[in-house]
């Protein structure tokens, strides 16, 4: 599914440097490749960093899924981070769940190269 240009490339994501990859009716593909102002103080990749992208890419998959002429936004979300990541980028695949009329369940993960670095699990409510 075609997604409007404002949409895929949000202010936000583009200052973060997120990267749509692939979308389709309820999954988004987006990467993240490590820059030097996404590091925390210990030269990872910071926490926030890999949740916005989290985020970004399940709301992306909310968008594919009921459309994008609706909004939707996060209502809540939890991660786990399992890995750090000191260099190269990183991939989340997030996937709608459930689709309901009124809340959408989406899960996450978050990879470099076959590593899971993240898993997320998110409810999203459509406004």
């Amino acid at each position: 599914m075609p997604a409007p240009k404002e949409v895929v490339l949000s202010a936000f994501s583009q200052l973060l440097g997120c990267r749509l990859q692939h979308l389709e009716a309820g999954v988004a593909h987006m990467t993240l490749a490590l820059a030097p102002e996404l590091r925390n103080r210990g030269g990872k990749l910071h926490g926030g960093a890999i949740f916005s992208l989290v985020d970004t890419a399940m709301g992306l998959a909310c968008s594919s899924a009921h459309g994008f002429d609706q909004q939707s936004v996060t209502l809540e979300c939890k991660i786990n981070y399992l890995r750090a990541v000191g260099e190269g980028e990183v991939l989340c695949i997030a996937r709608v769940l459930h689709a309901g009329r009124r809340t959408l369940v989406v899960d996450a993960d978050v990879l470099q190269g076959d590593k899971l670095v993240a898993k997320a699990q998110g409810t999203f409510v459509v406004l």
